[in-house]
């Protein structure tokens, strides 16, 4: 694409499409021009390396008419407060890597710190996690090689430098980025009015001192921040935890965790918007089963449960209320008597839940009148466990409150219900842009081939074992944004499906999505359950 081309309008699967430029300057460009004339139905706006992903709600704003608008947006003109803010960070010289990063290039250590600390940087992208920023700066000419062998560990706060990007690790992480320095400023505050420190157009600069203090910026000024990633005041409610005050308020507690099973978390229907900052919708993956569970006990379909990952959930009611199971298929009882899922019942105080570990479906909702109260975190319960956002997976010892429900319990038989199918489960893709990737029978094996799920899925994604499917093209994808259900294919060729919890931005090339109504049905497919891909209908 040359650079006077204009934008490309891929399809990111039904919901998405991804507008290509011809570089990051173009990015920067076309995102506030997108950012200022947004209309209702854009979800989010996903700046990256050389694209710029737009998520809308088809239900207000079709794919023809955000085509249109990202084709027609006119040009802006940037304002006096953006130009004139800049973030300071303070930063401590002293990463492991700043000798050897300032060997590579030809310079001594003192002129590196000095160069990066000149340099007027500004956030292009964020990705990665909560509040990683990919800075740029026309005064930063240096293109650093990452680390051969990327660390496991990356302390949070840790200044690096990568390509022509520099950055800093709001949380520990593993990661590739060469280390020059550290900061204590707080780069991701999910309680913060604006959440994350270095959000895309963020001017910023680093300031060398000798013990790293905090953020500031001018004008306007910044907020101090605590010095902990989740900080939490004194006086917050705790979301849970193990003992009798882990619940919201540190009171009232009507469930108590026994046994998580494999792995067990908080969900609700997910954080949405919130990808330009790095976080990933998350919420619960089988999305349908959560709203059924919830319709059962009379809560609004969106109050928080708990998911349960291929079962062994075992959980005591403190006071009386009532709960319903739904999605995946196992023998659930209740002080050793055998009860319905998809059935609102009476859970008395004292009385021992136990959902056995499932023989149909991979996860399953427990739902319970008046929903799972806790803490949220960008308007959401849900866990995040890739971003270590919302509220820890479940432990033993774990107590949950419960809100209120006003609504009455509907009679039995609200909705269908069956076995979550295990031997094949047929799932709909929708174009994905990057299918030109790819040689004609990597498509055609995409679509006429079984695929198996591995033992590598989870909440962050599916690893599918099959054909290796071919590319045409060589080298690496610079970032750029992702949804839930994006199939990447890396270079061994094996696809993988990105899930609620995946990385916002990825740098394989994506060459199908799977669709919003098959992901529910994609949540329940099991390691060694075979998949079989099916063209979507094309919207109408």
């Amino acid at each position: 694409m040359s650079d006077g081309a204009a934008p490309r309008i891929l399809p990111m699967g039904e919901r998405a499409l991804l507008v290509e430029t011809a570089s990051l300057e173009h990015v920067l460009a076309l995102h506030a021009r997108l950012a200022a004339s947004r209309p209702d139905g854009v979800v989010d706006l996903v700046p990256a390396a050389r694209t710029v992903l737009v998520r809308i709600d088809p239900g207000v704003l079709s794919v023809s008419a955000a085509r249109s608008w990202i084709a027609h947006a006119p040009a802006v003109a940037a304002s006096r407060s953006a130009v004139d803010a800049v973030v300071e960070l303070d930063v401590t010289y002293d990463g492991p890597d700043l000798g050897e990063t300032a060997e590579l290039l030809g310079v001594t250590a003192d002129e590196l710190v000095r160069r990066h600390a000149d340099a007027v940087w500004t956030v292009a992208f964020t990705g990665f996690a909560p509040g990683f920023g990919y800075l740029v700066s026309a005064d930063w000419p240096f293109d650093v090689p990452r680390l051969a062998t990327p660390r496991t560990r990356v302390p949070a706060g840790s200044v690096g430098v990568a390509a022509g990007f520099a950055g800093a690790y709001p949380r520990e992480t593993p990661g590739g980025w060469r280390l020059v320095g550290t900061t204590r400023a707080v780069l991701f505050d999910p309680d913060a009015a604006s959440p994350a420190l270095l959000a895309p157009g963020t001017r910023v600069r680093f300031r060398a001192v000798r013990g790293a203090a905090r953020a500031s910026a001018a004008p306007p000024p910044q907020p101090d921040r605590a010095t902990s990633v989740h900080p939490r005041r004194s006086d917050a409610p705790r979301v849970h935890g193990s003992g009798a005050d882990a619940v919201r308020g540190g009171a009232d507690a009507t469930l108590r965790i026994v046994d998580p099973g494999l792995l067990a978390t908080v969900q609700d229907l997910g954080r949405a918007g919130a990808a330009s900052l790095g976080v990933a919708p998350s919420g619960a993956l089988d999305r349908s089963a959560l709203r059924t569970a919830n319709r059962l006990v009379g809560n609004p379909e969106d109050a928080a449960g708990v998911e349960v990952t291929m079962g062994g959930l075992r959980a005591v009611a403190e006071r009386d209320t009532w709960f319903a199971i739904a999605g995946a298929w196992g023998r659930v009882e209740l002080d050793g008597r055998d009860v319905d899922p998809y059935e609102a019942h009476a859970w008395p105080a004292g009385a021992e839940l136990h959902l056995d570990w499932f023989a149909h479906g991979a996860r399953a909702y427990l739902a319970v009148r008046g929903g799972v109260d806790t803490a949220t975190a960008l308007g959401s319960s849900a866990t995040d466990v890739l971003a270590g956002l919302g509220p820890a997976p479940l432990h033993a010892g774990d107590a949950l409150a419960v809100g209120t429900a006003s609504a009455p319990i509907p009679v039995p038989g609200i909705a269908p219900w069956g076995a979550p199918h295990d031997d094949e489960v047929e799932i709909e893709l929708a174009p994905g842009p990057r299918a030109d990737w790819f040689a004609p029978s990597a498509l055609a094996a995409l679509f006429e081939q079984a695929w198996t799920v591995t033992n590598d899925a989870d909440r962050v994604g599916m690893r599918l074992d099959g054909p290796e499917l071919a590319r045409t093209r060589d080298g690496e994808l610079p970032s750029e944004g992702m949804v839930p259900g994006a199939v990447q294919v890396p270079l061994a060729g094996r696809p993988v499906v990105l899930l609620a919890d995946g990385p916002v931005t990825g740098g394989y090339p994506v060459i199908a999505v799977v669709t919003d109504a098959s992901l529910d049905r994609l949540a329940q497919a099991r390691p060694g359950t075979r998949i079989r891909f099916r063209h979507a209908r094309p919207p109408r």
